[in-house]
């Protein structure tokens, strides 16, 4: 037994079933409420610290918002060099906007990588979003950060229509671009994931997609439902199957668009045990499919530093992204 095969039974098989299963109420609000989990510091202390944004939906939203003080000074370092296309409307409503960033050498044959933000599908902007503009910019990728509306405005099933409606708007827009490659971190990743499953048929367009960087995220959306994080986004088995990747993975295996795609699937070494098993689970899920995926644990960071270390170039996750776009072919 391999590897591989030896990790496919982490769901804990028909008879246990999968593990947040068997969680008290207690633990399993402690799985997923990640600023639990962080190691700098104490989740108060970092609360604090970070935090940069008001708290409308509820007690626990604050947590995902540690990484904006750094994302809103990365955001305003990427603005300033005059260098972007800001609150581009991909679509007719209001929240449909995203901002495009430029290398100093702007051709119709740019690589783009499209970021989609975390916040628990309820807070975020992509305002405080450009982590990774700085370092990608300087190498010759084009970045652009996507805004959808977020809980209560938007319900899971229009954030995936906003986020499907973001990459079209992209392709179209470019359509000699030297690839598009998907990156979301926690709720976002869950986003991006989605459209490993997308009909693009139906939009009159086949984005040229070449690489996905899943972040931190989670896939199962199950479990979710029973913690204080769900809100009102999630009130029936069939809402969280319908927007959970793994799910539809896992029921009716999907066959990559295009084989050569890549597909990084990575979580934080300090990530709560529940998010190494999302992540694990969804690398197992799509190598049995046939996808050319890996799966990497960061070492030493947390749901929060695995992000925001983006703005650093010699991060290994921002060298991980630029040897994809830039591998030989």
């Amino acid at each position: 037994m391999d590897g591989m095969d030896g990790m496919d039974d982490l769901d804990g098989g028909p008879e246990g079933g999968a593990p947040w299963k068997r969680m008290s109420k207690e633990e399993l609000e402690n799985q997923y409420s990640p600023s639990r989990w962080v190691v700098r510091l104490g989740a108060e202390e970092a609360l604090r610290t970070y935090s940069q944004i008001g708290n409308e939906a509820g007690p626990e939203v604050p947590q995902v918002h540690l990484p904006y003080f750094i994302g809103e000074e990365a955001t305003k370092r990427a603005q300033a060099t005059g260098r972007n296309l800001l609150d581009v409307p991909y679509g007719d409503g209001e929240g449909e906007k995203l901002d495009i960033y430029f290398p100093e050498a702007v051709s119709e044959g740019l690589p783009f990588l499209v970021f989609f933000h975390g916040g628990y599908w309820q807070s975020g902007s992509k305002d405080s979003s450009a982590f990774m503009v700085g370092p990608l910019t300087a190498q010759g990728v084009a970045v652009v950060i996507v805004a959808y509306d977020v809980a209560p405005k938007g319900t899971l099933d229009q954030m995936v229509a906003q986020v499907t409606q973001s990459i079209v708007f992209v392709q179209k827009q470019y359509p000699g671009n030297q690839g598009i490659y998907l990156c979301g971190h926690s709720a976002g990743a869950h986003l991006a994931a989605m459209m490993l499953l997308a009909n693009w048929t139906k939009h009159g367009v086949t984005p040229n997609l070449k690489g996905f960087f899943l972040v931190s995220g989670i896939y199962d959306l199950e479990p979710v439902m029973h913690t204080s994080e769900n809100a009102s986004l999630l009130t029936t088995l069939e809402d969280a199957q319908r927007n959970s990747p793994q799910w539809h993975l896992k029921t009716a295996p999907t066959q990559p668009v295009d084989p050569a795609c890549r597909i990084l699937v990575t979580v934080g070494q300090h990530d709560s045990p529940e998010f190494h098993r999302q992540s694990r689970e969804l690398y197992q899920t799509l190598r049995r499919g046939g996808w050319k995926v890996s799966f990497e644990e960061l070492h030493d960071v947390d749901h929060f530093e695995i992000l925001w270390n983006l703005t650093q170039k010699d991060y290994v996750l921002t060298q991980i992204i630029l040897k994809t776009i830039f591998q030989e072919s």
